[in-house]
């Protein structure tokens, strides 16, 4: 095991094309030692340029570190200025300091201060601002709409569109495509009059076609006539002994790393997991000068019978394919393995990662111990594909159904991406897996069905708008469906994991726990959740919670069942108990409301 792997060097910080030199460096502390960061970085990028991979101490003194990358996992919580926040969302301040995050200390859910807004009545609200979120407001806007969109970001865009962080300053025509589209749309959003509510996440709602949100001036109410949620997905968990080391993340976590801070989490990467995002991250980080050790697929090589879903995928998408060979290409000039039919065996490392085993999968999906070995690497970055975050859609009573085919809960909706309820819209990840595309092709469906419903009379110019999300809404559906076909294979869930792996990361339950629930007659999710408390922890069940689906729907031989999921508990996101007590809970007529932003 060597020292460059378990201590990764400073200098983390990258180049990437159209991002100029940074701007003077900033002082923080972490745990009492003076550290240096740029304007911009988050807590856990600085953390990880100077080496820290550890945020936080779990009550059974476990280190754990970034994760998600999305606030969603709160395994890099830290203390900052006596307030707990989470490091992969919070920005490094001048002066602020930092400290290792443990159960003993003196907790705050959030930064917010305890001030009320009066409430905001719009004609649609849009929960979101990714690809689904931002073609929606867009397209609501367009029909002469009053339209809020809801965004836990502070910069429009969501994970596909992150956007490089406030202070790196950017020369816009040589950015990537990708960071160029994402600023596009949003800027044609907010030129069409959309209200923009950043940093701002939906907590609970009242019932009465309204949304409780806090943002760090306080807590608000805003009232809507239709609805669109476009929440977004979270990655899937696939647990395994080591998976809970700091050091081990999803792979849009290291995305979120390297395009919105410039940083890379580390300097010798491993990546495993299902599907071309890991392709994606393997070429950006081979671009910024990062050691990548291999890319680990689940599924098998593709050979002639991909030949023709690819003949699919050019006739929908050519530039997309074109991006999937440039990624191959740029693995093979740097001499990275793509090593398909392989998957992660086990993570090792004293306080952070520091090796991987990997092992092919043989003809009945388990691996292979005999051909296992071991690989050197700071870093593991895991995309196995995504759940939706139903989690609000749930607590509103929108009715959610079991995809066979993407193994995951998701919406019921129409065609327009119309829900059970007739005032809420969905579309992209947040519904139903399908991916960037199809998420904005979805979102403009969706704003435009939200806007005739609220009785907007669409002028030619939005028909024409509409044929055309339509088209590209089932184009990108082809697309996507011949690609799965190439990446095909069931999804690995708990299979890798040992007895005592923990497969709820927050309430440190573990894969045998859960068994000896079912041992002892667990038939619900509920009977399982108040014998051991998965579930129960920060994140709310939404990684452990589809992993103990498919435990029990296994050990029952069934499928998973949408009614056997947690009921979302309210708060939805972190919030203050004086934020709640402040909440300005003013009845206002829907779109009559004068309110500022």
């Amino acid at each position: 095991m060597s020292d460059k792997a378990a201590r990764p060097p400073a200098g983390l910080r990258v180049a990437l094309p159209g991002i100029a030199p940074r701007q003077p460096l900033l002082t923080f502390s972490f745990n009492d030692q003076p550290l240096q960061a740029h304007p911009g970085e988050t807590i856990a990028a600085a953390l990880a340029v100077a080496g820290q991979a550890a945020c936080r101490l779990t009550r059974n003194t476990m280190v754990r570190g970034p994760f998600c990358g999305m606030g969603a996992c709160h395994d890099c919580l830290v203390m900052a200025d006596g307030d707990t926040v989470r490091a992969c969302v919070t920005p490094v301040a001048d002066g602020m300091a930092v400290a290792t995050h443990t159960p003993r200390l003196r907790q705050a859910p959030d930064r917010t201060g305890p001030g009320g807004k009066a409430p905001l009545s719009v004609d649609v609200a849009v929960v979101g601002g990714g690809p689904a979120g931002l073609s929606a407001a867009l397209a609501a806007a367009r029909s002469g709409l009053r339209v809020a969109m809801i965004d836990e970001r502070k910069q429009a865009g969501g994970q596909y569109f992150k956007q490089p962080a406030e202070g790196l300053p950017m020369t816009e025509a040589a950015l990537d495509r990708q960071f160029r589209a994402g600023r596009a749309l949003a800027a044609r959003a907010i030129a069409a009059g959309v209200i923009h509510l950043a940093e701002a996440a939906v907590w609970s709602s009242t019932g009465a076609n309204d949304l409780l949100i806090v943002q760090p001036g306080g807590t608000r109410r805003v009232i809507y006539r239709k609805l669109v949620l476009a929440t977004g997905a979270v990655e899937r968990a696939a647990p395994f002994p080591g998976w809970t080391l700091p050091g081990v993340m999803t792979t849009g976590a290291a995305q979120g790393f390297l395009r919105a801070c410039a940083v890379s989490p580390g300097r010798r990467v491993l990546i495993a997991g299902h599907g071309p995002l890991n392709l994606q991250l393997a070429a950006e980080l081979l671009r910024a000068g990062i050691d990548v050790v291999a890319v680990a697929e689940v599924s098998p090589a593709p050979g002639l019978r991909a030949v023709p879903h690819l003949a699919t995928m050019l006739a929908m998408a050519p530039r997309l394919v074109a991006d999937g060979l440039s990624y191959r290409l740029a693995l093979l000039r740097h001499g990275v393995p793509v090593l398909h039919g392989h998957t992660v065996m086990r993570a090792e490392g004293d306080g952070r990662l520091s090796r991987v085993a990997l092992a092919p999968l043989d003809a009945g999906r388990k691996p292979d111990m005999r051909l296992s070995r071991w690989l050197e690497a700071d870093v593991l970055c895991l995309g196995y594909g995504f759940n939706p975050a139903l989690e609000l859609a749930a607590a509103l009573g929108c009715a959610i159904e079991f995809d066979a085919r993407w193994r995951h809960l998701a919406l019921t909706c129409d065609s327009e991406g119309r829900t059970s309820r007739p005032d809420i819209f969905a579309a992209g990840d947040g519904a139903r897996f399908g991916g960037a595309r199809i998420a904005m092709a979805s979102g403009a469906v969706a704003g435009y069905a939200a806007a005739r419903d609220c009785g907007a009379v669409p002028a030619p110019e939005q028909a024409r708008a509409l044929a055309r999300a339509h088209t590209a809404l089932r184009r990108a559906s082809r697309f996507q469906s011949a690609l799965w076909s190439i990446y095909r294979g069931r999804p690995i869930t708990t299979e890798l994991a040992e007895p005592d792996t923990l497969v709820c990361r927050c309430e440190e339950v573990s894969q045998g726990a859960l068994l000896a629930a079912l041992d002892d007659g667990a038939t619900t999710l509920g009977a399982i959740k108040r014998q051991t408390r998965l579930g129960m922890g920060r994140c709310q069940g939404r990684y452990c919670a589809p992993l103990a689906a498919e435990l029990l729907a296994g050990a029952l031989g069934q499928q998973p069942d949408a009614e056997q999921m947690f009921a979302p508990r309210t708060p939805l996101r972190p919030v203050s108990v004086a934020a709640i007590a402040a909440l300005d809970l003013g009845m206002q007529a829907a779109g009559t409301g004068t309110e500022q932003p």
